[in-house]
């Protein structure tokens, strides 16, 4: 017993130690023979990895990029018809089945890749739309620098993602923050493995996770709400993304501490403000909601937790799921995501580069921005609002109008904490039998962005 007790703790710490040195612990590029400007800078070594391999591929990504977008289109307009290879398999269902919506933006987002990556202009004498597109301040920028950069974060970050989700780490660290879910944030403690999900993870998985509990009857709809909108946070690879389009991933570790305040904070304030501390504590299924108290046998949370992270462990069915699950998560990275940034990205760019209405809708943030003596505040107030359509365009507007570090390292996290994304989270939730609106999650927005300003910016003049 005590020889398979040391073989499943094996199993739980050497996993997860890998992972979190993967994953969360800063190191210099210098370490791994970078030489030249930035090799003392700080990143982490999955970056150090992508950067590897981007260089050595580098002059296909683009054509990749363009291939994956362009399949994730024909998919999912194929699985409309809902055919039987399609609705049988798990993966392809799970890909490339979603609403007509969704299709939509994602053929948008091929015609928008093939029409940039051929270069397909209108002429020097026609300045509309297409050109705004095509334009390598736009389009260019998103397929050339952006995807190129995603596809192979994606790849790697989804292939060693389960290292932190598949054995134990989140059912251990869930078990010992029981005891402050409740009191803190008003959720019950087994919610601590989709927040955890969704910090170390993915978003979109944890906003999964908290619906299957919703329709389940485990939370109810105050309780599915507050999770889905405030614990779905960014993750460890979309942040990594965004601080390095802003050319700052020497500031990775005070970066990702600030946006880890940043999200406690919001998530002890926005569930007892309006419009989350309006909703009901009333459950789709009667009687399944879990008590909170230590299960009898057990001494301590963290007993608990380890006995959770051994049960997980004891599950898992080898080398074939741990290559399976990445996979998974790479597959639905690529053809889920990119399309999405592809349009949205593109669009939201255009706009921003090309008219004033994000200017106009900034300029309510402008006296705050000031207040705070933010440098360079009208470019900073463009991004304020563009981040409910895309989390990546605040990044990329700031990477190409601002020149102090502050003020991009200032948007890189409210582009993070600001967290309600049309692209992702908020469709997800959107389309799920979760009870928000659209103008609930824009309003949420709103708060978490004023929130986020009110704390990032003292913490950015200290380091600047």
């Amino acid at each position: 017993m005590n020889k398979n007790r040391n073989s499943l703790m094996a199993g739980f710490l050497i996993p997860s130690i890998i992972g979190i040195i993967l994953f969360m612990i800063p190191v210099k590029k210098s370490f791994f023979g970078a030489t030249g400007e930035g090799a003392k800078d700080w990143t982490i070594m999955v970056k150090i990895l992508a950067d590897i391999i981007s260089g050595a591929i580098g002059s296909i990504l683009p054509i990749l990029c363009v291939i994956i977008v362009t399949i994730s289109a024909i998919m999912s307009v194929i699985a409309l018809g809902k055919p039987k290879f399609i609705t049988e398999n798990h993966l392809l269902k799970d890909t490339f089945s979603t609403t007509p919506i969704w299709v939509v933006i994602r053929v948008v987002g091929a015609v928008f890749a093939w029409l940039t990556y051929l270069e397909v202009q209108a002429g020097e004498e026609y300045s509309g739309p297409l050109n705004w597109i095509t334009n390598p301040d736009d389009g260019g920028f998103v397929l050339g620098d952006l995807l190129t950069t995603l596809v192979i974060i994606f790849a790697i970050a989804s292939l060693l993602l389960p290292l932190l989700l598949d054995f134990g780490l989140l059912e251990f660290v869930g078990a010992l923050l029981t005891k402050v879910m409740r009191p803190l944030f008003r959720i019950p403690g087994r919610a601590a493995v989709d927040c955890f999900t969704s910090w170390i993870g993915d978003g979109t998985l944890g906003v999964m996770l908290t619906c299957n509990q919703y329709e389940g009857g485990y939370y109810s709809t105050r309780e599915a709400s507050i999770i889905a909108t405030t614990f779905s946070a960014v993750s460890i690879t979309f942040s990594i993304v965004v601080l390095a389009q802003v050319d700052l991933m020497q500031y990775f570790g005070p970066y990702y501490l600030t946006v880890c305040l940043i999200g406690v904070v919001c998530a002890i304030i926005c569930p007892r403000i309006p419009p989350l501390s309006l909703k009901k504590d009333t459950y789709l299924v009667e009687g399944k909601a879990m008590p909170e108290t230590l299960p009898d046998g057990f001494n301590s949370s963290a007993d608990y937790g380890v006995h959770l992270a051994l049960e997980r462990v004891a599950e898992h069915k080898g080398v074939g799921q741990f290559v399976s699950n990445g996979l998974k998560n790479m597959v639905g990275m690529w053809f889920g995501v990119m399309p999405v940034v592809m349009c949205i990205g593109t669009l939201a760019l255009a706009i921003a580069n090309n008219t004033e209405i994000f200017t106009w809708l900034g300029k309510p943030f402008m006296p705050l921005l000031n207040l705070l003596d933010i440098p360079e505040a009208v470019h900073a107030s463009k991004t304020m609002v563009v981040g409910f359509t895309d989390m990546f365009t605040p990044a990329i507007i700031a990477a190409g109008t601002v020149k102090s570090e502050m003020t991009k390292f200032i948007i890189a996290v409210i582009s993070v904490t600001q967290l309600i994304y049309l692209s992702e989270v908020g469709g997800l939730i959107l389309g799920s039998k979760l009870p928000v609106n659209i103008g609930e999650l824009f309003l949420i927005f709103l708060e978490r962005t004023i929130i986020s300003l009110l704390i990032v910016a003292p913490i950015a003049h200290w380091i600047f």
